[in-house]
């Protein structure tokens, strides 16, 4: 490119061919564009270099002194490539990445760096001027809370602890954290992480599922950062050899406050953070918000209102399973009825239920809550996690003597999860007599509500393929895909939703298990008797519009 560049210059008699040699051998030799030596040089206006590279390149010029910067996507192009390579994500349409750069030849970088996100990226070429401008702003708005820090507060590591104990609550430290805080309840946030590295420091937040870096703060104030989110988890903040964990609660106006549960990890370079937040909002949805088709939920109504029995919830961290769980207490939570839970740690505060965090330090471990739970007159019980086989024999003995029991298990599907726990050990009579049903969940990416756009519908042999039924395709349907816009923050997605897998323990399964059966087995009398599978369930939910069908495919590929 830069060859190609200086011939034009040479041969508009812009340069001469000593001078284009001369900026040849400097960026070879300091691993920089010859557009970066123009400019500086002053050889050629940023106009003049725009309109040759779009002319060189046969790409679209594009004037950032007219676009808001509020509308850039960060999630496939980060802020630090985008300072690498001087280069800002301007739009995003679906899997389309619009990208505008002073440099056009970085394009084969950018997309190597984007690979992984699945984005196809189209260049426009930017006036540099304005370029770096705009990123210089967005670099100010990120950390501008950062500015008055004293040199001796960034490099002063020994007196560090005394000062962040001494630090009043308005200073720029506390102001960036909280900042980060509110950013991540504004962005819908789950999850925030703070990760410190040799050279550089960033901050991301999981939204929707999907992590995004949202700041790339100095790496010299790793340690003030750090203990700064101690303090206000009540940790220690003189020990860094260790994980710690703890929370905090964040008040965000006078009628609510969220909790975050802080955990600490010691890593080459720092203490990495991630915080999860806990909104107590979450345990208060209505059993028709979580997503289930009609015949699922009556099914899971009718096994938690049997008077003893278990109920048990399965799939991978991040399914949702603690919010179905809740939901479920909630609907059963009346002043007639003892509800007690065991948790490694309690999520959510929810009023009129009896929380208890697991310690296993201290002895406080699922076997030894739930034995004395047993002695606290309990209606229902519900147990975070069966981990091992004491907890289940313990938690089967109480469904079986009078208990409604509530956990979670980490199986891919429902059929599995009674192979999981005959592996454990468990007799099958215990668990054909004690388990009511299992439920197996994933989250969806719900598609934006603003600018999802109606397709073409696939070939009918592609859709048979995902999992389509001759009934379903049957059926008048229209598929929706997404676009991206700000509501979304062109990532087409706004919000989750959940799909699920539900399995009544009938007679018929009831045979199967004590017959020593496995999960295949139990999984072929399960779709006889009509289970709708995760796939399928997805597969309705594309079908109503709600998700792309790509998210499907992508979600629930067991």
């Amino acid at each position: 490119m830069d060859s190609g560049l200086l011939r034009i210059l040479v041969q508009q008699q812009i340069i001469s061919e000593e001078k284009a040699k001369g900026f040849i051998e400097k960026a070879v030799a300091e691993n920089k564009s010859a557009v970066v030596f123009l400019l500086q040089e002053k050889i050629i206006s940023a106009p003049q270099l725009a309109q040759l590279l779009a002319k060189l390149f046969s790409c679209p010029l594009f004037d950032l002194n007219f676009y808001n910067q509020d509308k850039l996507d960060f999630s496939a192009l980060t802020e630090d490539l985008s300072t690498k390579y001087h280069a800002v994500p301007l739009l995003k349409r679906g899997r389309r990445l619009t990208v505008g750069v002073i440099d056009p030849s970085v394009l084969p970088l950018l997309q190597k760096a984007t690979f992984s996100s699945g984005v196809s990226i189209d260049l426009v070429v930017v006036q540099a001027d304005q370029l770096l401008g705009l990123l210089e702003r967005i670099g100010a708005s990120s950390t501008n809370m950062l500015d008055d820090f004293d040199a001796d507060l960034i490099g002063g590591s020994q007196t560090m602890a005394v000062a962040e104990e001494e630090q009043v609550e308005d200073g720029p430290i506390a102001k960036f954290v909280h900042k980060i805080l509110l950013d991540a309840l504004k962005a819908g946030a789950s999850d925030i992480h703070f990760e410190f590295y040799e050279k550089t420091a960033r901050v991301r937040f999981r939204v929707d599922g999907q992590l995004r870096e949202v700041v790339n703060p100095p790496t010299q104030i790793r340690e003030q950062i750090a203990s700064r989110i101690k303090v206000m988890s009540a940790l220690d903040i003189s020990e860094k050899r260790i994980p710690q964990d703890g929370r905090i609660k964040l008040k965000v106006s006078d009628t609510r406050a969220i909790d975050l549960r802080v955990s600490t990890l010691p890593t080459l370079f720092g203490e990495k953070i991630v915080m999860r937040i806990l909104d107590s909002t979450a345990a208060s949805l209505n059993i028709d918000q979580l997503g289930f088709e009609d015949f699922q939920k009556e099914m899971l109504l009718d096994a938690i209102h049997r008077p003893y029995g278990m109920v048990l919830v399965t799939g991978p961290t991040g399914s949702g399973k603690t919010v179905s769980l809740y939901t479920c207490l909630n609907i059963l939570n009346q002043p007639d009825v003892n509800i007690s839970t065991a948790e490694d740690p309690a999520e959510i505060n929810l009023p009129g239920i009896n929380q208890v965090n697991v310690n296993d330090k201290q002895g406080l471990t699922f076997s030894a809550a739930l034995k004395s739970f047993l002695r606290q007159d309990p209606d229902i019980i519900m147990v975070g996690e069966i981990r091992d086989l004491e907890t289940a024999d313990i938690a089967i003995k109480a469904a079986q003597t009078g208990h409604m029991v509530f956990s979670t298990l980490h199986t891919n599907n429902a059929p599995a999860t009674l192979s999981r726990m005959l592996n454990m050990g468990v007799a099958p009579f215990n668990i054909a007599s004690s388990v009511n049903l299992i439920m197996a969940q994933r989250l969806l990416r719900r598609l934006c509500v603003e600018c999802k756009t109606p397709i073409e519908r696939p070939p009918v042999e592609a859709l048979v393929k995902l999992g389509f039924t001759e009934d379903m395709l049957a059926q008048d349907f229209e598929f929706c895909g997404p676009v991206g816009c700000d509501r979304c923050r062109g990532s087409g997605y706004k919000g989750r939703l959940g799909v699920y897998e539900i399995m009544p323990i009938t007679d018929e399964i009831q045979r199967v298990i004590m017959k020593n059966g496995t999960a295949v087995d139990i999984a072929d009398i399960a779709y006889k008797e009509g289970m709708v599978d995760l796939r399928t369930a997805g597969l309705l939910k594309a079908m109503k519009g709600l998700t792309s069908l790509e998210e499907v495919s992508a979600t629930t590929n067991d």
